[in-house]
C-alpha cells in the first residue's frame, strides 16, 4: 500500500518512489495489462499510473488495446464491477515515452480536471536522455512550434510563422554520462511533441527519437523521455497532489539516479 505524506507548508501530498514497491515487475515490460498496471495513486475520483513506452493512452488506428481500456479492466476486477467501467481521459502522453498519466474516474472529476490541465493549473517535469550536451547547463526555450499532421511532426522556429503556437520549456542537465546527457525538463506550454522537437532543434535528440534526428532507434521502440513528475489540484479534495513516476528498467535510466 502508497502512503501518503501531507507537507502542511504547501498541503501537498508526495508519493515517493521508494514508496511505490508494490508494481515493480522482475523483468522489463514495454506494454501494461490490467495484472501488471504500475497504479502510483487511486481514490475514488482520480486514479494515477505510470505509462510504459509500448502504451497508447486512448485508442487510436493502430487497434492496440489503449491504456484507458487497460485501467478500466484493472478497475473492474479490482471493485468486482459487472456492468461498464466509467474513465475519463484527461491528457495523452505519445506513445514511446513513460511517466505519469492522470484518469478520471467520475464525471464530475472530469471536466474539473480538464479546466485544470487547459488552464496550465499542473505542473510538469520531464526527464530526458539526449545525444550531445546542450549550449548551456541550464537554459529557457522559446520557439514557435508548427505542425505537419501529414508527418505527424512539429517543426521549431526561432520567430512566429503562420499557424505556428509558441512553445516554451526550461531545462537543466542532471548528469553526463559517457556518451549521453540527462537533462530535467520544465513545461510551460504544452504542445504536440514540445520537447522531442525543441531539443532536437538545439541538436540534442532523444535516444532512440528517429523522427526527430537521433541516429538509431530503441529495440523496444521507446524514446528516452520520462513524465517524471506531476503536480495537480485535486478535482474535489481541492488539495494539491504531486506524483513522482519511477523510471523504466533500463541501465541508462539507472544511471540517471546513481552518483
Amino acid at each position: 500500500m502508497i502512503s501518503l505524506t501531507k507537507q502542511n507548508s504547501t498541503n501537498t501530498f508526495c508519493i515517493s518512489e521508494k514508496q511505490h514497491t508494490h508494481t515493480k515487475t522482475k523483468k522489463k515490460t514495454t506494454h501494461s495489462t490490467p495484472e501488471n498496471l504500475q497504479v502510483l495513486f487511486e481514490d475514488n475520483h482520480i486514479i494515477v499510473v505510470n505509462k510504459r513506452p509500448g502504451d497508447i493512452v486512448q485508442g487510436d488506428k493502430t487497434g492496440d488495446t489503449p491504456l484507458s481500456e487497460i485501467t478500466k479492466a484493472y478497475l473492474a476486477k479490482k471493485y468486482n464491477k459487472p456492468g461498464a467501467v466509467y474513465l475519463g481521459v484527461v491528457h495523452r502522453l505519445d506513445r514511446p515515452t513513460s511517466g505519469v498519466i492522470v484518469f478520471a474516474r467520475t464525471s464530475k472529476a472530469l471536466p474539473r480536471l480538464n479546466k485544470s490541465f487547459a488552464e496550465r493549473e499542473t505542473k510538469k517535469t520531464y526527464w530526458a536522455v539526449v545525444k550531445n550536451p546542450p549550449p548551456k547547463d541550464s537554459d529557457t526555450l522559446t520557439h514557435y512550434l508548427k505542425r505537419n499532421p501529414k508527418q505527424n511532426k512539429s517543426y521549431a522556429n526561432t520567430k512566429e510563422v503562420p499557424e505556428s503556437k509558441k512553445a516554451i520549456l526550461h531545462y537543466h542537465v542532471l548528469k553526463k554520462m559517457q556518451r549521453y546527457v540527462a537533462l530535467e525538463i520544465r513545461l510551460e506550454t504544452g504542445r504536440h511533441h514540445q520537447i522531442r522537437a525543441q531539443l532536437a532543434s538545439i541538436n540534442c535528440p532523444i535516444k532512440g527519437d528517429l523522427k526527430y534526428g537521433f541516429d538509431r532507434s530503441n529495440k523496444d521502440g521507446s524514446i528516452h523521455l520520462h513524465a517524471r513528475k506531476l503536480s495537480f489540484i485535486h478535482p474535489v479534495k481541492k488539495q494539491e497532489i504531486t506524483i513522482t513516476a519511477p523510471l523504466p528498467q533500463d541501465i541508462l535510466w539507472e544511471n540517471c539516479i546513481t552518483k
